[in-house]
C-alpha cells in the first residue's frame, strides 16, 4: 500500500507567484473555447487535435512519430510497417476520441480510470455523451478489412493462453502460489502486475488530489492534477494518459467545452529541464505555459483552418447540389493531410475521382512526389 503525504491547497504565496501565469493561461483557454463553439470549421478543428495531442504526448516522452504516418495509420493505410511508437500513439488517439464521446466526468470516475487503464474489462464502455455521435467501426478497432488477421491474432492468443494454463497446473505449488495477492484473470504468470506498483492504490490515490483540484480556478487545478499525475506515476505503460485527463478535467469543469484541449500540443514547446525541475513553483509554471501556449496555436491553426474554407467554398459555390465537393472540403478540414485513397474511400468514388476533385478544390499539395502523393492545409 503506498503512503505517500498528499500535498494540501497551494499556499497563498505560492499562488500569488502563479498568478500572472494563471490569468494568461484562463484568457487564452477562454478565447479558444468561445472561438471554437462559434467557428463553423469547429468540428474539423476538434477532429485534428487529437493527432496533434497524440504526437505530442509521444514528444514528451521523448518518442518522435510523425502525423502523416499517424493519419495513414488510423486509415489503415500504412505505407510501411508501423513503429512501436506509431502504434503507441495511435493509442492515445483511440483513448482521446473515447473520452470526447463520453459524458464530460467519466474519464475521471474510478469505473472510467479502469476501462482507460485497461483494468475495467472489455466490455464495458463509456457512456455516450448526449447528443454525440457513437464511436465508429474505426474506434473499436474492427474493421472488416483486417477480420481475418484478428481472427488469426485471437487463435494465436488463445494457443498461448492454454500453455500457460497448462505451465501453472504442472508446476509445484510453492511456484505457482507466489504471494497471497489476487492474480489477475487475463495475467496468470504476474508479468504485468507488480506487487511493489500498485497502480490501483495509486490511481486512488491520484483521485484523491481531485478534491483538492475542484477548490481552485479550473486551470491551476488541472496543472495541479497533472502535477500529480508526474509525481505518483499511477500507470507504467499508460504515463501519457494524465494529459488527456487534465484535458478531459477542463472539459468537466465547463473550462474548455467545444473540443477535448490538447494539452500535450503545448506542453512539449516547454523545456524539459522547466517540466521536470525540482522547485514546485517552475513546475507548475510551466505546465500553465504549455496551456498557454497550446491555445495559442489552437487559434493560429482556426485561423489558417477558416481560411482555407473560405477559399475552398468559392471554388463550389456555384457548382450543383449533388457535388462531392463539399464533402471533400469537410474531409479535409478534419484530417492533418488526406491521400488520395483516403479520400475515394470517405466519398466513396474512384481513384481518378478523387484526384479530380483534389485539383479542383484548390488544396496545396505536401509531399512533392510522384507516388504516395498527399494533400493538406499548412
Amino acid at each position: 500500500m503506498i503512503c505517500r503525504k498528499q500535498e494540501s491547497l497551494l499556499p497563498p504565496d505560492l499562488l500569488q507567484l502563479l498568478l500572472p501565469d494563471l490569468v494568461r493561461a484562463e484568457d487564452a483557454l477562454a478565447r479558444l473555447d468561445e472561438r471554437a463553439l462559434r467557428s463553423s470549421v469547429g468540428e474539423g478543428f476538434a477532429e485534428r487535435r487529437h493527432f496533434f495531442d497524440a504526437v505530442g504526448a509521444m514528444w514528451v516522452a521523448g518518442e518522435l512519430v510523425h502525423v502523416e504516418d499517424l493519419v495513414l495509420h488510423d486509415a489503415h493505410m500504412d505505407t510501411r510497417t508501423p513503429s512501436h511508437e506509431l502504434t503507441i500513439a495511435h493509442g492515445v488517439l483511440r483513448a482521446r476520441r473515447r473520452i470526447w464521446t463520453g459524458e464530460p466526468g467519466w474519464s475521471l470516475s474510478a469505473a472510467g480510470l479502469a476501462v482507460l487503464a485497461g483494468s475495467g474489462g472489455g466490455e464495458e464502455r463509456a457512456p455516450e455523451q448526449k447528443g454525440a455521435e457513437p464511436a465508429g467501426d474505426d474506434d473499436d478497432g474492427v474493421d472488416d478489412a483486417l477480420s481475418a488477421e484478428l481472427a488469426e491474432i485471437d487463435a494465436v492468443l488463445e494457443r498461448s493462453q492454454r500453455l500457460l494454463d497448462s505451465h501453472l497446473a504442472n508446476a509445484p505449488a510453492e511456484v505457482a502460489v507466489t504471494s497471497s495477492k489476487e492474480k489477475r484473470s487475463d495475467d496468470p504468470l504476474g508479468l504485468f502486475d507488480d506487487e511493489e506498483w500498485d497502480e490501483s492504490a495509486r490511481l486512488r490515490e491520484w483521485r484523491g488530489v481531485l478534491a483538492i483540484a475542484d477548490q481552485l480556478p479550473p486551470t491551476i487545478g488541472a496543472a495541479v492534477l497533472f502535477e500529480a499525475w508526474e509525481k505518483i506515476e499511477p500507470l507504467r505503460r499508460q504515463h501519457w494518459l494524465g494529459g488527456l485527463l487534465v484535458a478531459s478535467y477542463l472539459r468537466s469543469r465547463g473550462k474548455v467545452t467545444s473540443h477535448l484541449f490538447s494539452f500535450y500540443a503545448g506542453l512539449k514547446t516547454v523545456r524539459h529541464e522547466r517540466r521536470r525541475a525540482r522547485d514546485r513553483l517552475t513546475r507548475l509554471q510551466a505546465f500553465l505555459d504549455g496551456m498557454t501556449e497550446s491555445a495559442v496555436l489552437g487559434l493560429k491553426e482556426m485561423d489558417r483552418l477558416s481560411l482555407a474554407q473560405t477559399q475552398m467554398e468559392m471554388r463550389f459555390k456555384d457548382r450543383r447540389s449533388n457535388s462531392s465537393l463539399p464533402d471533400l472540403a469537410s474531409f479535409v478540414l478534419s484530417r492533418p493531410m488526406v491521400s488520395s485513397a483516403m479520400v475515394a474511400r470517405e466519398l466513396r468514388i474512384t481513384s481518378r475521382g478523387a484526384l479530380n476533385l483534389l485539383n479542383e478544390i484548390g488544396i496545396r499539395e505536401i509531399t512533392g512526389r510522384g507516388r504516395y502523393r498527399a494533400w493538406g492545409i499548412l
